[in-house]
């Protein structure tokens, strides 16, 4: 990258706060002084790591994916898997053993090989706790390979992969951050402070992360699949999200990421361009299925004909979702029961069924969180459920967190704390919510997020059943059969799906939003 542009990104926040000063107010954008070939990127806050093993966030993932590549990746605008560090590979009819073919020729940022022993030290770290640098994690979604029995590099471009059993979501496993290859020359090098100083394949190289302020990636010109437009991109945290609005309204950044339901129509005009797309998202209710009034099922089913989820989705959320109607979203199409209707707001069935269930006390307390990824204006939202849940009886109580510190509450169960809590999930296969947030094996006392302590034995044999299933249409069948019986259940008040949105300014072209919420920009160009 030439070296003023590089000046430059040292100096885009002051750049930024000065072209944002002067805009406010103004009745067009102002151009900040940003070069052609340098993106800046208004993320919705500072990175935890920039180590794929380490983080869960989607708001990293959008960094990482520019920085590494995995064996696979999804196809553009979809979630079905393609090659990408793998050219080819082959599954065993009995679906437990997976030979990938490797690229040749790959290089790491750090001018190491990729080669079939960087796969193996990547799964033997995140899996092997003996491993000798296991402990520059944490791992907190080595789960997604728990399957994993062995990895073995068969030649120099030949890596297997032994499963303990036949396990579907496998390869989009391999597709999600969390199968991102990183080199180990740069984990051994650098220990516990990888996630500090990164190095994959990817199309663009890391340069700098000045804490709370920007991280830097500069074109990668070796890249395997073609060198990028840009000549370097600045992710910038800017966690106000009216702050997030102003800044790209003034043009100090080029590109926002989760512009505000309200903030939508200040981008129609000239000089911007907003982007929508659907995902596999799902905004829910954790209701305490094993103590107090959400015990009883019908006092479940009744908080779900109480939320007009309606309103929420047109006059809350601005039309930027729409009204869910189980547990898998309909991203998902080929695992998504289309017969499942929402519920219907009906106050009137909600009080019957409270009568029904004759409960005496319908006191509730209801987490609700600040602000957090893929949240949904959250204490708008959760103002407005506590009022249509009173109307029909209910006595709600808000008790409101910062989110980590809300994560941090509710994660661990609400039993004995509250009755509900938000929640918010992007997932990558319709395997992984339900797995991990509905089955009895995944209470939280069991390492799961299943915090309303929901169980069913039946959806517990169908979520196992449909893991294993390497036929799919057997697996959506599977599918299919459980989202009925949770409906049901109604462990969760089934809010929305979420259809993310961006805005580029005019000067960004080729960018396009994909339904896995990741941001990819190495065919992005920056006039």
């Amino acid at each position: 990258m030439q070296q003023g542009m590089l000046n430059w990104t040292r100096r885009g926040v002051l750049a930024a706060g000065v072209a944002m000063s002067m805009a406010l107010g103004a009745t067009a954008p102002a151009t900040a002084q940003t070069p052609p070939g340098v993106l800046i990127v208004g993320q919705i806050a500072e990175p935890k790591a920039l180590d794929p093993a380490a983080v869960t966030a989607v708001n990293d993932f959008r960094i990482l994916m520019n920085v590494y590549d995995g064996l696979v990746r999804y196809r553009d605008g979809t979630l079905e898997v393609e090659p990408a560090l793998a050219t080819a590979w082959e599954i065993s009819e009995d679906g437990t053993e997976y030979t990938f073919t490797l690229r040749e020729g790959v290089r790491f940022h750090d001018g190491s090989d990729f080669n079939a022993e960087a796969v193996v030290f990547n799964f033997e770290r995140m899996l092997n706790e003996d491993h000798p640098y296991h402990d520059t994690g944490p791992f907190p979604l080595a789960f997604f390979f728990s399957a994993v029995e062995s990895v073995e590099a068969v030649d120099d471009l030949t890596v297997r992969f032994t499963l303990n059993e036949p396990y579907a979501p496998f390869l989009s496993n391999l597709a999600y951050p969390t199968g991102l290859i990183v080199s180990p020359a740069a984990v051994e090098q650098h220990g516990a402070d990888f996630g500090r100083n990164p190095s994959g394949t990817g199309p663009f190289t890391f340069k700098e992360w000045r804490s709370n302020e920007a991280v830097v990636v500069e074109k990668n010109p070796e890249y395997w699949d073609g060198a990028p437009e840009l000549d370097a991109v600045v992710f910038r945290p800017i966690t106000d999200a009216n702050t997030r609005t102003a800044e790209m309204l003034a043009g100090g950044i080029d590109l926002m990421v989760e512009v505000p339901p309200v903030s939508l129509s200040e981008f129609q005009g000239e000089g911007f361009t907003v982007h929508e797309q659907a995902g596999p998202h799902l905004w829910f209710l954790i209701l305490n299925a094993k103590e107090g009034p959400f015990a009883d099922k019908r006092v479940r089913q009744a908080a779900n004909y109480a939320i007009n989820k309606t309103a929420l989705v047109d006059n809350v959320l601005e039309g930027t979702a729409d009204v869910a109607a189980g547990p898998t979203p309909p991203a998902f199409a080929w695992a998504y029961n289309e017969s499942l209707e929402p519920y219907p707001y009906d106050p009137e069935k909600a009080k019957a069924l409270l009568a029904e269930a004759g409960v005496d006390d319908l006191s509730l307390t209801f987490y609700v969180t600040e602000g957090g990824s893929g949240m949904l204006d959250p204490v708008a939202m959760g103002t407005a459920i506590q009022a249509d849940l009173n109307a029909v009886g209910f006595d709600t109580e808000i008790e409101t967190y910062e989110w980590n510190t809300f994560l941090g509450e509710v994660n661990p169960g609400l039993e004995g704390k509250a009755d509900m809590a938000e929640m918010a999930w992007m997932t990558n296969d319709p395997d992984t919510l339900p797995y991990l947030a509905l089955r009895t094996d995944a209470w939280p006392d069991k390492g799961g997020f299943n915090s309303g302590y929901y169980s069913n034995p039946e959806v517990d044999k169908l979520l196992e059943a449909a893991r294993v299933a390497t036929d799919q249409e057997k697996r959506a069948e599977l599918y299919k059969r459980m989202q009925e019986i949770v409906q049901e259940d109604a462990p969760w008040v089934f809010v929305a799906n979420w259809k993310q949105n961006a805005v580029t300014s005019e000067a960004v072209e080729n960018f396009a939003l994909q339904p896995s919420f990741f941001l990819l920009l190495d065919d992005v160009v920056k006039n």
